[in-house]
């Protein structure tokens, strides 16, 4: 069990250095914000961290 935990905790981290990479630090604080907002159960810090994102992934697209 112990080694699942690090393995997805590897992975999060990797994609959150792959985001702030690619997107910079609104595409960091748009992931902070999707991840505190589903975490709490808060729709609408989820709902500002998602549309953060997708308006992110429109402009490089």
């Amino acid at each position: 069990m112990p080694l699942i935990a690090v393995v997805l905790a590897a992975l999060a981290v990797g994609f959150e250095q792959l985001v702030q990479w690619k997107y910079g630090p609104m595409g960091i604080i748009a992931f902070v914000a999707l991840t505190v907002g589903i975490k709490a159960r808060n729709t609408t810090i989820g709902g500002i961290g998602a549309v953060i994102l997708v308006m992110l992934l429109a402009q490089s697209g």
